[in-house]
């Protein structure tokens, strides 16, 4: 569990409520859900009639983009620690590798830090605007790039895994963590997911943008 000087965001959406999440176990990952591209998602969500709103809350020095956090003291090079997102990329500049067709993209939660590098860097769940219901989300690190546009450093979750992010946090060790919820197989409609997983992403010494997934799942009531 992260401790008390761990960034995080911690949006609530409406969505069955989540039983809590177990002590880190054994790697267990969810069966995903094969579909067609996240632009098709809209007729889907109509048909559960899902409508979802999301509500965001910011723990001190992180803010959900796009309002600016407070500066951060600081903490000495290597050191991962928060930043106020007007010092980091823009997610909503940045050209994430979402196959929406003529649908906009959505920032759903996201937090400005230094993730341990000295470089600004922003971490960003995203998903096609669907109208009604939520498309998954994928995850993304964003980080400077060319001509005030974000360039991207690293993909941490594919949209085609079909989670929904609803919280993601920073430790104070430079893991960055994300609660999402997801299905067990293609056969859960849509409209209820039925898992409830900790997700954890650890940077691999020595190996640039590659991370170390791990994660942790439990059923989510659907009652």
């Amino acid at each position: 569990m992260a401790d008390a000087a761990d960034a995080a965001l911690e949006p609530t959406r409406t969505a069955p409520a989540a039983t809590p999440v177990p002590p880190p176990g054994p790697a267990a990952a969810p069966a995903a859900a094969a579909r067609s591209g996240p632009w098709r998602w809209g007729a889907v969500a109509a048909a559960c009639a899902a409508l979802v709103a999301g509500t965001l809350a910011a723990a001190p020095g992180v803010a959900p983009h796009p309002a600016a956090a407070p500066a951060t003291a600081p903490t000495g090079a290597g050191t991962p620690h928060a930043l106020p997102a007007a010092q980091a990329p823009d997610p909503a500049q940045a050209q994430l590798p979402l196959d929406c067709g003529p649908m906009p993209t959505t920032v759903s939660v996201s937090f400005a830090a230094d993730l341990g590098d000295g470089t600004p860097a922003t971490v960003v769940a995203a998903h096609c605007q669907a109208g009604s219901g939520t498309a998954p989300d994928g995850l993304f690190v964003l980080g400077p790039g060319q001509d005030g546009h974000p360039a991207l450093r690293a993909t941490l979750l594919r949209w085609q895994e079909g989670f929904t992010v609803t919280r993601l946090a920073l430790r104070s060790d430079g893991t960055i963590t994300a609660t999402a919820q997801g299905y067990s197989t293609v056969d859960v409609p849509r409209c209820c997911p039925d898992l409830n997983v900790q997700l954890d992403w650890t940077r691999t010494p020595g190996a640039g943008e590659d991370y170390r997934r791990t994660e942790h799942s439990a059923p989510t009531s659907t009652t």
